[in-house]
Protein backbone atom coordinates (compact mmCIF):
# COMPACT_ATOMS: atom_id res chain seq x y z
CA UNK A 1 0.00 0.00 0.00
CA UNK A 2 1.51 3.11 -0.88
CA UNK A 3 1.77 6.40 1.37
CA UNK A 4 -1.63 8.02 0.11
CA UNK A 5 -3.78 5.04 0.31
CA UNK A 6 -2.51 4.56 3.84
CA UNK A 7 -3.16 8.63 5.04
CA UNK A 8 -6.85 7.83 3.31
CA UNK A 9 -7.39 5.07 4.98
CA UNK A 10 -6.17 5.97 8.44
CA UNK A 11 -8.13 8.76 8.29
CA UNK A 12 -11.52 7.09 7.24
CA UNK A 13 -10.90 4.70 9.83
CA UNK A 14 -9.23 7.81 12.71
CA UNK A 15 -11.62 7.23 15.60
CA UNK A 16 -11.00 3.43 15.48
CA UNK A 17 -7.36 4.73 16.14
CA UNK A 18 -8.05 7.29 18.57
CA UNK A 19 -9.49 4.60 20.32
CA UNK A 20 -6.93 2.16 20.03
CA UNK A 21 -3.97 4.89 21.10
CA UNK A 22 -6.20 5.96 24.22
CA UNK A 23 -5.79 2.06 24.86
CA UNK A 24 -2.42 1.17 24.17
CA UNK A 25 -1.78 4.25 26.12
CA UNK A 26 -2.67 3.18 29.36
CA UNK A 27 -1.80 -0.20 29.37
CA UNK A 28 1.80 0.77 28.55
CA UNK A 29 1.34 3.50 31.54
CA UNK A 30 -0.20 0.99 33.83
CA UNK A 31 2.35 -1.39 32.76
CA UNK A 32 5.27 0.92 32.83
CA UNK A 33 4.39 3.68 35.76
CA UNK A 34 8.26 4.54 35.77
CA UNK A 35 7.63 6.42 31.51
CA UNK A 36 4.97 8.62 33.36
CA UNK A 37 7.75 11.02 34.01
CA UNK A 38 8.86 10.88 31.16
CA UNK A 39 6.12 10.90 29.20
CA UNK A 40 4.84 13.92 31.30
CA UNK A 41 7.67 15.93 29.88
CA UNK A 42 6.69 14.53 26.08
CA UNK A 43 3.06 16.23 26.33
CA UNK A 44 4.06 19.71 25.72
CA UNK A 45 6.17 19.14 21.97
CA UNK A 46 3.74 16.23 21.01
CA UNK A 47 0.86 18.66 21.59
CA UNK A 48 2.88 21.71 19.98
CA UNK A 49 3.86 19.50 16.30
CA UNK A 50 -0.38 18.74 16.41
CA UNK A 51 -1.36 22.20 16.87
CA UNK A 52 1.38 23.10 14.06
CA UNK A 53 -0.28 20.83 11.68
CA UNK A 54 -3.82 21.76 12.67
CA UNK A 55 -2.95 25.28 11.74
CA UNK A 56 -1.48 24.06 8.70
CA UNK A 57 -5.27 23.96 7.78
CA UNK A 58 -6.25 27.41 8.47
CA UNK A 59 -6.78 29.40 5.01
CA UNK A 60 -5.00 32.42 6.19
CA UNK A 61 -4.91 33.81 2.93
CA UNK A 62 -8.92 33.84 3.22
CA UNK A 63 -8.98 34.04 7.25
CA UNK A 64 -10.46 37.61 6.56
CA UNK A 65 -13.37 36.59 4.51
CA UNK A 66 -14.38 33.83 7.02
CA UNK A 67 -14.00 36.85 10.17
CA UNK A 68 -16.78 38.38 7.88
CA UNK A 69 -19.00 35.48 8.30
CA UNK A 70 -20.34 37.10 10.71
CA UNK A 71 -23.23 34.95 11.97
CA UNK A 72 -21.03 31.79 12.27
CA UNK A 73 -18.35 33.68 14.17
CA UNK A 74 -20.83 35.20 16.88
CA UNK A 75 -22.97 32.17 17.27
CA UNK A 76 -19.81 30.53 17.86
CA UNK A 77 -18.30 32.77 20.37
CA UNK A 78 -21.63 33.44 22.32
CA UNK A 79 -22.13 29.80 22.46
CA UNK A 80 -18.68 29.09 23.83
CA UNK A 81 -17.89 32.68 25.90
CA UNK A 82 -21.82 33.35 27.13
CA UNK A 83 -23.64 30.45 27.14
CA UNK A 84 -21.05 27.41 28.03
CA UNK A 85 -19.93 29.47 30.93
CA UNK A 86 -23.53 29.42 32.37
CA UNK A 87 -23.96 26.12 31.90
CA UNK A 88 -21.02 24.43 33.46
CA UNK A 89 -21.57 26.90 36.34
CA UNK A 90 -25.05 25.12 36.71
CA UNK A 91 -23.28 21.68 36.29
CA UNK A 92 -20.18 22.57 38.69
CA UNK A 93 -22.77 23.08 41.70
CA UNK A 94 -22.71 18.88 41.95
CA UNK A 95 -18.71 18.59 42.71
CA UNK A 96 -18.26 22.45 44.22
CA UNK A 97 -17.64 20.70 47.66
CA UNK A 98 -14.34 19.59 46.27
CA UNK A 99 -12.04 22.84 45.52
CA UNK A 100 -9.58 20.05 43.04
CA UNK A 101 -12.60 18.89 41.10
CA UNK A 102 -14.64 22.01 40.87
CA UNK A 103 -11.29 23.56 39.48
CA UNK A 104 -10.93 20.68 36.96
CA UNK A 105 -14.08 20.91 35.96
CA UNK A 106 -13.80 25.03 35.19
CA UNK A 107 -10.66 24.90 33.43
CA UNK A 108 -11.60 22.38 30.76
CA UNK A 109 -15.26 22.75 30.50
CA UNK A 110 -14.66 26.47 29.79
CA UNK A 111 -12.26 26.14 26.98
CA UNK A 112 -13.41 24.86 23.72
CA UNK A 113 -11.31 22.83 21.48
CA UNK A 114 -9.65 23.55 18.50
CA UNK A 115 -7.64 20.79 17.25
CA UNK A 116 -9.87 17.62 16.83
CA UNK A 117 -13.05 19.11 16.71
CA UNK A 118 -12.24 19.87 12.97
CA UNK A 119 -12.08 16.38 12.35
CA UNK A 120 -15.09 14.98 14.36
CA UNK A 121 -17.20 17.73 12.42
CA UNK A 122 -16.45 16.72 9.09
CA UNK A 123 -16.53 13.21 10.05
CA UNK A 124 -20.57 14.16 11.00
CA UNK A 125 -20.57 16.52 8.07
CA UNK A 126 -20.46 20.08 9.84
CA UNK A 127 -18.58 23.42 8.27
CA UNK A 128 -15.08 22.22 9.52
CA UNK A 129 -13.11 24.47 7.07
CA UNK A 130 -15.53 27.28 9.55
CA UNK A 131 -14.18 25.93 12.52
CA UNK A 132 -10.68 26.42 11.00
CA UNK A 133 -10.85 30.07 10.10
CA UNK A 134 -12.74 30.48 13.81
CA UNK A 135 -9.50 28.58 15.74
CA UNK A 136 -6.97 31.35 16.42
CA UNK A 137 -9.78 33.89 17.77
CA UNK A 138 -11.71 30.73 19.93
CA UNK A 139 -7.76 29.97 21.57
CA UNK A 140 -6.97 33.47 22.26
CA UNK A 141 -10.31 34.76 23.38
CA UNK A 142 -10.19 31.65 26.04
CA UNK A 143 -7.06 31.62 27.51
CA UNK A 144 -7.60 35.68 28.09
CA UNK A 145 -11.45 34.75 29.63
CA UNK A 146 -10.47 31.48 31.79
CA UNK A 147 -8.51 33.78 34.40
CA UNK A 148 -11.68 35.70 34.86
CA UNK A 149 -13.93 32.91 34.67
CA UNK A 150 -12.10 31.58 37.70
CA UNK A 151 -12.29 34.43 39.24
CA UNK A 152 -15.90 34.93 39.06
CA UNK A 153 -16.77 31.40 39.37
CA UNK A 154 -14.31 30.22 42.04
CA UNK A 155 -13.27 32.92 44.03
CA UNK A 156 -9.77 35.04 44.56
CA UNK A 157 -8.93 32.90 47.45
CA UNK A 158 -8.52 29.88 44.65
CA UNK A 159 -7.33 31.91 41.79
CA UNK A 160 -4.39 33.30 43.82
CA UNK A 161 -3.10 29.52 43.96
CA UNK A 162 -2.76 29.86 40.49
CA UNK A 163 0.16 31.05 38.78
CA UNK A 164 -0.29 33.15 35.79
CA UNK A 165 3.07 32.08 34.60
CA UNK A 166 1.92 28.55 32.72
CA UNK A 167 -1.10 30.21 31.00
CA UNK A 168 1.57 32.84 29.35
CA UNK A 169 4.32 29.54 28.64
CA UNK A 170 1.17 27.62 27.09
CA UNK A 171 -0.17 30.26 25.14
CA UNK A 172 3.32 31.15 23.52
CA UNK A 173 4.83 27.83 23.10
CA UNK A 174 1.52 26.59 22.19
CA UNK A 175 -0.53 28.73 20.27
CA UNK A 176 1.29 31.41 18.89
CA UNK A 177 4.51 29.91 17.74
CA UNK A 178 2.35 26.86 15.90
CA UNK A 179 0.31 29.53 14.70
CA UNK A 180 2.83 31.74 13.35
CA UNK A 181 4.93 28.54 12.04
CA UNK A 182 1.99 27.20 10.25
CA UNK A 183 1.57 31.04 8.86
CA UNK A 184 4.67 31.07 7.47
CA UNK A 185 4.96 27.46 5.97
CA UNK A 186 1.63 28.54 4.23
CA UNK A 187 3.59 31.57 2.36
CA UNK A 188 6.37 29.50 1.44
CA UNK A 189 3.79 26.69 0.00
CA UNK A 190 2.87 29.19 -2.57
CA UNK A 191 6.22 30.14 -3.50
CA UNK A 192 8.69 26.99 -3.28
CA UNK A 193 8.23 23.38 -3.89
CA UNK A 194 9.66 22.22 -0.63
CA UNK A 195 7.19 24.56 1.34
CA UNK A 196 4.64 22.34 -0.45
CA UNK A 197 6.22 19.33 0.41
CA UNK A 198 6.10 20.00 4.11
CA UNK A 199 2.27 21.10 4.24
CA UNK A 200 1.73 17.51 2.28
CA UNK A 201 3.65 15.49 4.89
CA UNK A 202 1.87 17.29 7.69
CA UNK A 203 -0.96 16.86 6.30
CA UNK A 204 -0.30 13.22 6.01
CA UNK A 205 1.01 13.24 9.50
CA UNK A 206 -1.88 15.01 10.99
CA UNK A 207 -4.04 11.31 12.47
CA UNK A 208 -0.55 10.02 13.85
CA UNK A 209 0.21 13.09 15.77
CA UNK A 210 -3.04 12.77 17.35
CA UNK A 211 -2.68 9.43 18.33
CA UNK A 212 0.44 9.93 19.69
CA UNK A 213 -0.70 13.17 21.54
CA UNK A 214 -2.87 10.91 23.11
CA UNK A 215 -1.41 7.65 24.10
CA UNK A 216 1.23 10.15 25.81
CA UNK A 217 -1.17 12.18 27.64
CA UNK A 218 -2.66 8.85 28.81
CA UNK A 219 -0.20 6.89 29.69
CA UNK A 220 1.83 9.53 32.14
CA UNK A 221 -1.68 10.10 33.25
CA UNK A 222 -3.45 6.85 33.95
CA UNK A 223 -1.82 5.73 36.83
CA UNK A 224 -2.74 8.88 38.56
CA UNK A 225 -6.26 8.41 37.63
CA UNK A 226 -6.68 4.55 38.40
CA UNK A 227 -5.45 5.76 42.05
CA UNK A 228 -7.72 8.59 42.44
CA UNK A 229 -10.53 6.89 40.54
CA UNK A 230 -12.92 7.05 43.46
CA UNK A 231 -13.05 11.10 43.56
CA UNK A 232 -12.87 11.04 39.68
CA UNK A 233 -15.49 9.33 39.09
CA UNK A 234 -18.03 11.99 40.27
CA UNK A 235 -17.02 14.34 37.67
CA UNK A 236 -18.07 11.97 34.87
CA UNK A 237 -21.88 12.35 34.98
CA UNK A 238 -21.26 16.18 34.80
CA UNK A 239 -19.13 15.41 31.60
CA UNK A 240 -21.48 13.27 30.64
CA UNK A 241 -24.32 15.47 30.80
CA UNK A 242 -22.96 18.20 29.46
CA UNK A 243 -21.98 16.31 26.40
CA UNK A 244 -26.13 15.76 26.33
CA UNK A 245 -26.87 19.20 26.99
CA UNK A 246 -24.82 20.72 24.22
CA UNK A 247 -26.56 19.19 21.50
CA UNK A 248 -30.09 20.94 22.33
CA UNK A 249 -28.31 24.18 23.26
CA UNK A 250 -26.39 24.27 20.22
CA UNK A 251 -28.98 23.38 18.43
CA UNK A 252 -31.00 26.55 19.70
CA UNK A 253 -27.64 28.67 19.00
CA UNK A 254 -27.89 27.97 15.18
CA UNK A 255 -31.32 28.18 14.94
CA UNK A 256 -31.10 31.84 16.45
CA UNK A 257 -28.94 32.70 13.65
CA UNK A 258 -30.56 30.87 11.10
CA UNK A 259 -27.20 28.83 10.12
CA UNK A 260 -27.41 26.09 7.77
CA UNK A 261 -27.31 22.03 8.60
CA UNK A 262 -23.05 22.28 7.96
CA UNK A 263 -22.87 25.52 10.10
CA UNK A 264 -25.41 23.83 12.75
CA UNK A 265 -23.25 20.70 13.02
CA UNK A 266 -20.14 22.41 13.54
CA UNK A 267 -21.71 24.97 15.80
CA UNK A 268 -22.43 22.11 18.23
CA UNK A 269 -19.36 20.01 18.32
CA UNK A 270 -17.99 23.68 18.85
CA UNK A 271 -19.95 24.25 22.22
CA UNK A 272 -19.39 20.30 23.02
CA UNK A 273 -16.06 19.61 22.24
CA UNK A 274 -13.29 21.05 25.33
CA UNK A 275 -9.62 22.06 24.74
CA UNK A 276 -8.41 19.18 27.20
CA UNK A 277 -5.37 19.02 25.42
CA UNK A 278 -4.31 22.41 25.78
CA UNK A 279 -5.63 22.83 29.21
CA UNK A 280 -3.70 19.65 30.55
CA UNK A 281 -0.13 21.46 30.84
CA UNK A 282 -1.65 24.57 32.70
CA UNK A 283 -2.67 21.64 34.87
CA UNK A 284 0.21 19.59 35.37
CA UNK A 285 1.78 23.31 36.40
CA UNK A 286 -0.43 23.77 39.77
CA UNK A 287 1.04 23.24 42.85
CA UNK A 288 1.12 19.81 44.89
CA UNK A 289 -2.24 20.65 47.08
CA UNK A 290 -4.03 20.65 43.19
CA UNK A 291 -2.00 17.83 41.97
CA UNK A 292 -5.59 16.15 40.77
CA UNK A 293 -6.70 18.81 38.72
CA UNK A 294 -4.68 16.78 35.90
CA UNK A 295 -6.66 13.85 36.52
CA UNK A 296 -9.63 15.75 36.49
CA UNK A 297 -8.95 17.03 33.01
CA UNK A 298 -7.66 13.71 31.54
CA UNK A 299 -10.48 11.92 32.34
CA UNK A 300 -12.93 14.57 30.49
CA UNK A 301 -10.79 13.58 27.67
CA UNK A 302 -11.67 9.89 27.94
CA UNK A 303 -15.51 10.73 28.02
CA UNK A 304 -15.48 12.97 25.30
CA UNK A 305 -14.24 11.06 22.84
CA UNK A 306 -16.62 8.42 23.66
CA UNK A 307 -18.99 10.70 23.26
CA UNK A 308 -17.27 12.42 19.90
CA UNK A 309 -18.05 8.67 18.61
CA UNK A 310 -21.93 8.98 19.49
CA UNK A 311 -21.73 12.47 18.56
CA UNK A 312 -20.60 11.72 14.55
CA UNK A 313 -23.17 8.89 14.29
CA UNK A 314 -26.56 10.97 16.08
CA UNK A 315 -26.05 14.45 14.56
CA UNK A 316 -26.57 13.58 11.07
CA UNK A 317 -29.73 12.34 11.77
CA UNK A 318 -30.76 15.35 14.52
CA UNK A 319 -29.76 18.08 11.95
CA UNK A 320 -31.05 16.62 8.74
CA UNK A 321 -29.26 17.63 5.55
CA UNK A 322 -29.60 20.84 3.20
CA UNK A 323 -32.24 21.75 6.04
CA UNK A 324 -31.91 25.78 7.28
CA UNK A 325 -32.77 26.79 10.33
CA UNK A 326 -34.40 29.39 10.27
CA UNK A 327 -34.59 32.31 12.75
CA UNK A 328 -36.96 32.23 15.71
Amino acid sequence: MGITPLIKTMERHQIALYLLAIIVGAVFGWLVPAASGPLEQAINPVLGLLLFATFLGIPFASTSQAVRDVRFMATVLVLNFVVVPAVVFGLSRFIAHDQALLIGVMMVLLTPCIDYVIVFSGLAGGANERLLAAAPLLMLTQMLLLPLYLLLFIGPGLVSAIEPGPFIEALVLLIIIPLVLAALTQWWSRRAAAGRDVMAVMEGLMVPLMMLTLAVVIGSQIVGVGHELASLLSVIPVYAAFLVLMVPVGKAAARVAGLDAGSTKAVIFSGATRNSLVILPLALALPEPLALVSLVVVTQTLVELLGMVAYVKLLPRIVKPDHKLQPS
